[in-house]
């Protein structure tokens, strides 16, 4: 079923009297449950596009369907609900409150798209999300007393917590080290398999870009090429003190 489907996307910039169209007719679907990576150089439109596919940024001309409803015409309010509602983002650089534990920092977005959460239930459905990410024992730390794979840990669960039909990841290792990106897009492919949420990376990177099931290339602001990852690249999510590794009895 296809979750997201775009029909001859048009975005232009005007700088004064000059017009920069920077996406030039992009059609592409993707559907529920796939781990997709949106790829491409630095000036290729893949951020716009994103911006646009996560509701930041509406297109000039063209139609967005996310999950049945035609959303790139909306206001900035409507899309502002369909976003907290909807659609889960990480970014490289994390983007924690500084002085905010872990687990107020995953709740933070249930304030303003599950108002009807009392501060107990959202602080309850935080620890869960914690505890899926791996940072049961984490949840009371401030991001200056985390690593960055642990802070990036963070901001996943908060991307999860309002129970998203997408979650966009925008250069998600790009701050990280070798070792820690591979944990961390593991547990994306981990996320995406075993909770079927559906997952766009937005790197320029090759080499992230092939630990997703299907590449999508963009150059130049249009898409130049679409086809699936024959041998997707694999990590794995190293077990926390209070996480049992996969396989182990009951």
């Amino acid at each position: 079923m296809e979750l997201i489907e775009l029909r001859d996307i048009v975005k232009t910039y005007h700088l004064g009297d000059v017009a920069v169209p920077v996406l030039r007719g992009v059609s592409v679907t993707i559907g529920r449950g796939e781990m997709v990576a949106l790829m491409g150089a630095s000036g290729s439109g893949k951020s716009t596009l994103m911006n646009i596919l996560g509701c930041l940024d509406r297109p000039t001309s063209g139609e967005y369907w996310l999950e049945g409803q035609d959303v790139a015409g909306l206001d900035p309010d409507a899309r502002a609900l369909i976003r907290n509602r909807q659609i889960g983002f990480v970014f490289q650089n994390f983007n924690l409150l500084p002085r905010t534990s872990a687990v107020d920092n995953v709740a933070m977005p249930l304030a303003y798209a599950a108002a009807h959460l009392s501060d107990r239930d959202a602080r309850r459905r935080a620890r869960e999300m914690l505890a899926k990410v791996g940072l049961q024992d984490r949840m009371d730390h401030e991001p200056s007393q985390l690593s960055g794979g642990q802070q990036q840990r963070v901001a996943i669960a908060r991307a999860l917590v309002n129970r998203p039909s997408i979650v966009f990841a925008d250069e998600p290792t790009g701050n990280l080290d070798s070792k820690t990106s591979v944990e961390v897009l593991a547990m994306f492919q981990e996320l995406n398999r075993e909770s079927g949420i559906t997952v766009v990376l937005v790197t320029h990177d090759a080499e992230v870009a092939r630990h997703a099931r299907r590449i999508i290339r963009i150059h130049d602001g249009t898409i130049v090429d679409d086809a699936p990852v024959a041998e997707p690249l694999t990590g794995s999510v190293p077990a926390s003190p209070h996480r049992e590794p996969k396989g182990a009895p009951a």
